[in-house]
């Protein structure tokens, strides 16, 4: 080898090194892939990537994705030696409590890391979301002589990444919407963790990227320094198209006795096969040992200093001469609001109670985000091939296309998996703030990029319609029964079913709100009765919960509803108030955000001592115990639904003011 390659390779052995020394101190984990993609990695990061390590947060830094996150170290150990906040203790304490080092890639843990990776075929789905919100970015920002959104999201990925079928949703339509500086590295080693994948995977990759439109290099040498170089190269100058670099690697590469097998996919090497390797590699370090010449050939930190330095003076420049767009850019990028949104959405909603209508809350949803989207330019709506009946589509709404990205509206077709990770993607790049939609029923087909979002904190906006046995002729198979539950027992979700157009306004401006988590916003497809309110009952929506109706005495029942029951609760408690009973109805459109509320405000609305208690909603039964307790009562759903018209399905399954009045009886009668 010439001294070059030779220092390539010594390079690349400290990734390998570290992998095995930390996996093995943690009895834990998975060296085959760091030790695979070693070389890959090292001309990547140190040849191309632009970042700098001082300032994680840079805003216009490539994206680094790795997909594959069960090979952790891979990254950890890239962060540690290019000179991020990632001191060798952490190596060392590799997937231990409260390590910045957990198994898999966490976002908010380590920095530097872009995203949580470890469902494998999200990592990818979220890159293509990270490439997409370059390209709108760019499109909505830039300017002749005046490039200040430019940069490249590069991601690795294995075989599990393109088995899982998120990767068809999302890569298609990468190539769709020609996201040309989407560099994906795919790490064809022909093994997964239950052996040689030639028994289970033999699609011909090239040929299914080809057809999605991508532009593909084919059998790269990933050990080879100057092949990855020359990859790379061509993909950077393809401009049109994203780029599928398929680098053919040997899994666990210097461990001599364990290479290219599946035992080293996912289990520590063993301190005799450590020492084979270190002997093999030429490696003749202690474990978690790194030379000051390979720390000094791998830091970044003037590197990334100068190339964040040059942007800074380009953005001066930029701001000269476009002022307006430099300060929006910023207020964006800071995920700020407008500083007049909160009293422009107010002012909204106070005119919307001033103002009744009975609407679907879908509709009101759309007449929400016309009202509100003028302030935000920083929305990028879409929805899964369901714009038409999600209502999602407003009177600004412009496509995103191949040829011009400068527009606010994705059109995801019938991937509603894709959509969300690709929603989490976008929000995590910064600038922008996603919502997509679908029906509340196919939340399921999307359930894991749901829980990824509230898992990594980010403010993606999941629009859901058709919430329940509301949707009718259709069936069980389109009606959600278990959604609402499973959605609110989420960490960090925030859920919202309004009743009505105020309460869906006000739903919709908690979401555009929150910035340390994601929101479901819960719409039905019919039309729903406007309730009556005080300026006080009217301030108290956005508590999540609130007396909407009350007993001129102490109540001796309490009756709590959301979305599309609450009108007939309302009935059913003016008819028992009418016979003297004392009946109050709550009003429970986000769970979450009453819980959060003061123990003095929760106890205002829902009182202990009244334990008589009926809970109304047609989403499954069992949620509402926490509520109502083991002695109340709960009018919902015990089973699937069926295929009917929507007010013949009410009526079987109890959703009436005359059943919600005989319940009350009842317990009453106690």
């Amino acid at each position: 080898m010439t001294t070059a390659v030779s220092e390539r390779k010594h390079l690349a052995n400290a990734i390998r090194a570290l992998s095995m020394d930390a996996v093995q101190q943690a009895n834990s984990g998975h060296p085959g892939a760091p030790m695979g993609m070693a070389d890959i990695a090292e001309v990547l990061w140190r040849d191309y990537l632009k970042h700098n390590p001082a300032n994680p947060n840079w805003a216009d830094r490539d994206r680094f994705v790795l997909s594959n996150g069960h090979g952790s170290m891979l990254i950890y150990s890239l962060l540690h030696l290019t000179g991020y906040d990632l001191p060798i203790d952490e190596l060392k304490n590799f997937r231990q409590l409260h390590s910045k080092t957990p198994g898999h890639p966490e976002y908010g843990y380590a920095p530097g890391v872009e995203t949580t990776t470890g469902p494998l075929g999200q990592g990818i789905s979220n890159a293509v979301g990270m490439a997409l919100a370059e390209k709108v970015l760019a499109a909505q920002f830039n300017r002749p002589s005046h490039d200040i959104i430019d940069h490249y999201t590069y991601t690795f990925l294995g075989d599990g990444c393109l088995m899982e079928g998120i990767s068809h949703e999302v890569c298609s339509l990468a190539g769709t919407l020609g996201l040309g500086k989407l560099v994906a590295f795919y790490d064809d080693n022909g093994i997964s963790i239950d052996g040689e994948v030639e028994g289970w995977f033999t699609d011909d990759t090239a040929k299914r990227f080809e057809a999605y439109g991508w532009h593909v290099i084919r059998d790269v040498d990933g050990h080879d320094a100057e092949a990855i170089d020359k990859a790379i190269q061509a993909a950077r100058s393809e401009s049109e198209k994203p780029t599928l670099i398929i680098c053919k690697t040997i899994i666990g590469f210097g461990a001599p006795n364990k290479q290219g097998s599946e035992s080293c996919h996912g289990a520590p090497l063993g301190a005799d096969e450590i020492a084979a390797a270190r002997e093999q590699l030429g490696w003749n370090y202690a474990a978690f040992e790194v030379p000051d010449d390979v720390y000094q050939a791998w830091s970044a930190k003037d590197s990334g200093a100068a190339q964040e330095n040059q942007w800074n003076q380009r953005f001066d420049a930029y701001a000269q001469a476009h002022p307006e767009l430099a300060a929006e850019l910023k207020r964006r990028l800071a995920g700020d609001l407008p500083a007049d949104f909160a009293a422009h959405a107010q002012a909204y909603i106070e005119k919307l109670q001033a103002e009744p209508a009975d609407i679907a809350s879908r509709k009101a949803s759309q007449n929400a985000i016309n009202a509100f989207a003028p302030k935000l330019p920083e929305l990028l709506g879409g929805s899964a091939d369901l714009a038409g009946s999600n209502l999602t589509l407003w009177d600004g709404a412009k496509g995103v296309t191949a040829d011009d990205a400068s527009g606010n509206y994705v059109y995801y077709g019938v991937r509603e998996f894709g959509m969300s990770a690709i929603m989490n993607g976008i929000a995590l790049h910064g600038g922008l703030v996603p919502y997509g939609a679908t029906f509340l029923m196919f939340m399921e087909y999307a359930r894991n990029a749901v829980r990824m979002a509230a898992l990594m904190k980010q403010q993606s906006i999941f629009v859901y319609t058709h919430d329940s046995i509301g949707l009718g002729e259709d069936g069980p198979t389109h009606q959600p029964v278990e959604q609402l539950a499973s959605l609110r027992m989420t960490p960090n979700m925030s859920t919202w079913r309004p009743c009505d157009q105020v309460e869906s306004a006000v739903a919709w401006k908690a979401a555009l709100e929150r910035k340390d988590g994601p929101t479901s916003l819960i719409f039905s497809r019919q039309g729903l009765p406007q309730q009556p309110r005080s300026a006080e009952q009217l301030a108290n929506v956005a508590r999540g919960g609130y007396v909407l109706l009350d007993s001129p005495a102490t109540p001796e029942l309490i009756l709590i509803a959301t979305g599309s029951e609450v009108g007939i609760t309302v009935a059913a408690a003016k008819t028992l108030q009418a016979q003297g009973k004392q009946v109050r109805v709550v009003s429970l459109p986000a769970t979450d955000v009453f819980d959060a509320q003061s123990s003095e405000y929760r106890e205002s609305v829902l009182p202990k001592a009244v334990t008589k208690r009926i809970a109304v909603e047609a989403g499954i039964a069992d949620y509402w115990f926490k509520y109502v307790g083991l002695n109340g009562r709960i009018v919902g759903m015990t089973s699937f639904g069926e295929s009917a018209p929507a007010g013949d399905l009410f009526k079987h399954f109890g959703f009436t003011a005359e059943h919600i009045v005989a319940t009350a009886e009842e317990l009453l009668a106690e």
